[in-house]
């Protein structure tokens, strides 16, 4: 029994893209480095500005991630004093805020993540920009 190979006349576009997003990471990673954060930091801290509080379980929904990784990251940040959980009344502690000092670290890095954002939009034209939305099923 043969074993049939056939060469790709094509690279491998799953690899393509993953190098591409490791590559992308590293340009926010760069200049959200000036305020100690990475970019994966950078988003948690968006989505709980932008929610005020909330659940970890509501977290790591939007981040379209499992709770037990979201419950990892939310530790970092609150190791970093970014992040803190309040009580929910019964001593649980359950929802999810910014700190003063979260709060300003994320003002301090929106002008940075800007500028990798015009760093990316400028090593790409339009229809490649239109092409990577439409491939990540983002509307």
């Amino acid at each position: 029994m043969g074993v049939y190979t056939r060469v790709m006349d094509s690279p491998c576009y799953c690899d393509l893209l993953r190098t591409a997003a490791r590559k992308t990471t590293a340009i926010y990673d760069r200049h959200l480095a000036e305020v100690e954060l990475t970019l994966a930091q950078y988003k948690l801290l968006k989505k709980i500005d932008r929610a005020g509080k909330l659940s970890i379980s509501e977290l790591a929904a939007l981040c379209d991630l499992d709770r037990s990784t979201i419950g990892r990251n939310v530790q970092v940040l609150e190791r970093h004093d970014l992040v803190e959980e309040t009580n929910c009344g019964d001593g649980r502690r359950c929802m999810l805020r910014l700190t003063d000092t979260g709060r300003q670290r994320f003002a301090a890095a929106v002008p940075l993540w800007q500028a990798a954002q015009a760093e990316i939009e400028a090593t790409l034209n339009p229809d490649q920009i239109t092409a990577i939305t439409a491939l990540s099923g983002v509307r």
